[in-house]
C-alpha cells in the first residue's frame, strides 16, 4: 500500500479519486438493475424492451463520452469534476420524475454517461496524470471506491424500499449528490500547485525531445489495436453473463440466492486484487501485464464450463472479482505509460467509450445467443478461447517496442 508520508502529501487527491469512483455507482449496471422490476412495472415494459432502452442509452453515452471525456485535458480538474457530479445529480432527479419510455431512455443515457463513464474517467485520469512512480498504487486505492459502492448500495437500496418508493429514492440520491458538490473543492484545495508542477515537467520533457502522443497519433499505433480486444474482454464477458444471471442460475440448476450470495466472493476478490495490483504494476509496468491479465477471466469461464456443482458459483464470482480488480488498475495505468499524460483525458475517453460500448452490446448479444438455445457452457468455453486469442494478440504489441529498443 501507499506509505504514510505519501498519503500525508497526496491524501486529499487520492480521497478525491475514491469519492468519484464511489459516486460512479449510480450509473453502474448493478445499481440501476436494482430498480429493474419497479421500472418495468411502472411503464409496462418487458425484459426485452427494458434491455433495449438500456442498450440505447448506454451506446449513446459511449458516443458522447469520446468527445466529452477529452475536456478534462483543458478544464481545471475541480471544475470538470463538479460539472460531472452536477450532471449525475440532475440525471438522478430526472430518473425520479421520468414520465415515458423516451424520458427513461434519456435518464439511462445520463446515468451511464455521468456515472459509469465520466465519474470513473475523472478519478482514474487524475490518478494517472498526477502520479508517476506510485501511479499503480494510487489507482488501486482510488479504485476501491467501486467495490465500496458495490458492497454498500444494494443493501441500502433494499432497505430503503421499505420506507419509500423508487422515484423518491432516485430524487433523494440526486439531492444528496448536489449537497456533496462542495466536497470536490475541499478535496482539491491546493491542487493548482500540483498542476503547475506537472506543466513544468511537461515543458522540460518537451525541451529534451520527449513528446506525449495525442489521440490521433495513439489511434495510428498498431499496438493500441492489438491490445484492444484483450482490454474489452472483461467488460463484455462480465456484463453479458451478469445481466443474464437469472438465466445463468436456471441453466446451472442453482437457486438465485446462491448467485446473489456469491457476490461477496466477487467483492473480496476485487478488493484484494486491487490492493495487490498497484505495487505489481509499479514494479513490472502495465504494458507487460496485458498479455497475462485475462488469465483469471479465462479461468472463471472454464469453471463455468466445467461443472454445475454449487461451489462453482462462488468460485466463478471470485475469479470475476480478481479479473475486475486487475483490469481496473491495469487500464488506469496503461494509457499513461504508453502515450504520456498531456492528452491522457482524450485517450482514456476513447478507451472508456469502447468499454462502455462493449458493455452495452453484451446483454443483447448474449441474450440473442440464449434465444437461439446456445448453452451457457458453450458461451463460457467460447469466452475462454477468446481470452486466449486476445492475449496472444496483445503479446504481439510488445514486439515493435522491443525492436525499437534494440535498434
Amino acid at each position: 500500500m501507499l506509505p504514510l508520508t505519501f498519503l500525508r502529501a497526496h491524501g486529499r487527491l487520492i480521497a478525491f479519486g475514491v469519492f468519484m469512483c464511489f459516486c460512479s455507482s449510480f450509473g453502474q449496471t448493478y445499481f440501476i438493475s436494482l430498480f429493474g422490476g419497479e421500472i418495468r412495472g411502472a411503464f409496462e415494459l418487458s425484459h426485452g424492451a427494458f434491455g433495449s432502452i438500456y442498450a440505447t442509452g448506454t451506446l449513446a453515452s459511449a458516443a458522447v463520452l469520446v468527445w466529452l471525456g477529452r475536456l478534462i485535458d483543458r478544464i481545471p480538474l475541480a471544475v470538470f469534476a463538479a460539472a460531472v457530479l452536477a450532471g449525475l445529480a440532475a440525471t438522478c432527479l430526472l430518473m425520479g420524475a421520468v414520465w415515458s419510455a423516451g424520458a427513461l431512455t434519456l435518464a439511462i443515457f445520463g446515468l451511464r454517461l455521468f456515472g459509469q463513464g465520466l465519474a470513473s474517467h475523472t478519478a482514474i485520469t487524475a490518478m494517472g496524470r498526477y502520479f508517476e512512480a506510485e501511479r499503480g498504487r494510487a489507482i488501486s486505492v482510488a479504485s476501491l471506491g467501486h467495490p465500496a459502492g458495490e458492497a454498500l448500495f444494494p443493501i441500502l437500496v433494499v432497505a430503503a424500499f421499505a420506507l419509500m418508493d423508487w422515484r423518491t429514492l432516485w430524487s433523494g440520491t440526486g439531492l444528496a449528490l448536489f449537497a456533496a458538490l462542495p466536497l470536490i473543492f475541499l478535496l482539491l484545495r491546493g491542487h493548482g500547485a500540483r498542476d503547475h508542477a506537472l506543466k513544468a515537467r511537461r515543458a522540460a520533457a518537451g525541451e529534451s525531445g520527449r513528446r506525449d502522443l495525442a489521440l490521433g497519433q495513439a489511434l495510428r499505433d498498431p499496438g493500441l489495436w492489438l491490445r484492444l480486444p484483450a482490454l474489452l474482454a472483461p467488460s463484455f464477458i462480465f456484463t453479458g453473463l451478469i445481466f443474464h444471471q437469472v438465466h445463468l442460475a436456471d441453466a446451472k440448476g442453482w437457486p438465485l440466492s446462491l448467485v446473489a450470495g456469491s457476490f461477496t466472493a466477487y467483492a473480496v476478490g476485487s478488493v484484494v486484487t486491487m490492493i495487490a495490483a498497484g505495487p505489481l504494476i509499479d514494479r513490472l509496468t502495465a504494458r507487460r501485464l496485458v498479455p497475462v491479465f485475462l488469465a483469471p477471466l479465462a479461468a472463471a469461464c472454464l469453471a463455468l464450463y466445467a461443472s454445475d456443482a454449487a461451489f462453482i458459483a462462488p468460485l466463478f464470482l471470485a475469479l470475476l472479482g480478481v479479473s475486475a480488480g486487475l483490469t481496473q488498475v491495469l487500464k488506469g495505468a496503461l494509457w499513461a505509460e504508453l502515450y504520456g499524460t498531456t492528452h491522457l483525458g482524450a485517450i482514456r475517453a476513447f478507451g472508456q467509450a469502447a468499454m462502455v460500448f462493449s458493455s452495452g452490446v453484451a446483454p443483447a448479444v448474449m441474450g440473442l445467443a440464449f434465444d437461439l438455445e446456445i448453452t451457457v457452457e458453450t458461451i463460457a468455453a467460447t469466452a475462454a478461447v477468446y481470452c486466449l486469442a486476445a492475449s496472444a494478440f496483445s503479446t504481439l504489441a510488445l514486439q515493435p517496442r522491443r525492436a525499437a529498443a534494440e535498434s
